[in-house]
């Protein structure tokens, strides 16, 4: 096993053609506790979803999050961002999150599960920290999903700065929140799909 796969560098990656994202068409705002069941009824006949979590930033000295305020969870078909506002929306998430039966695959989840049980009271399961993957496949930095997008499909995943620093907690996110928050549990589910599917 070769310990020393390198990843390709921000220069590298910007001249690769992009990863073609889910559209809004493709992605549902789960608000309300009907939608939140009608996702749950759909994400569970999946047997893996790609998963991250948007908190709104804190930006002085001793500021505590009060997140996680968005969850995204994506099949590689469709995406659904629940906001954490109203009570059944947040319940449903929780029953999503501690189901055992599905594997939740992102990158930098250590940060998001402790916020997870501090909101939602309960221990996520079935977590895939998938730099971990690449680290055992023998890569020596840490993979982020735009790496991880650039090793499997030689393609460059497009992060709005303006879109990740945003309000999570607003109760209207707007169009770009929505696509950057799905896209980032939907690239999570393809790259767990590559490395299922090369292991």
């Amino acid at each position: 096993m070769n310990n020393r796969l390198a990843t390709p560098d921000k220069d590298a990656i910007a001249l690769l053609p992009p990863f073609e994202r889910l559209d809004l068409a493709r992605i549902s705002l789960v608000t309300t506790g009907a939608q939140a069941q009608e996702a749950q009824a759909q994400l569970l006949q999946a047997k893996a979803w790609g998963f991250d979590t948007e908190s709104k930033p804190t930006f002085k000295v001793g500021e505590l999050s009060d997140g996680p305020h968005i969850l995204q969870l994506s099949t590689a078909e469709r995406a659904w961002v629940f906001q954490l506002h109203e009570p059944e929306c947040r319940r449903v998430a929780a029953q999503l999150l501690a189901h055992g039966g599905v594997v939740k695959a992102g990158f930098g989840l250590g940060d998001d599960r402790k916020r997870i049980v501090h909101k939602l009271g309960i221990e996520p399961q079935g977590i895939l920290e998938l730099n971990q993957v690449f680290h055992a496949q023998g890569y020596r930095k840490d993979m982020g999903v735009k790496g991880a997008v650039a090793v499997l499909f030689n393609q460059r995943f497009i992060k709005s700065k303006k879109a990740a620093t945003s309000n999570w907690a607003n109760a209207r996110l707007s169009e770009a929140q929505l696509v950057y928050a799905a896209n980032d549990a939907y690239a999570a589910i393809r790259v767990w799909q590559a490395l299922a599917l090369s292991v």
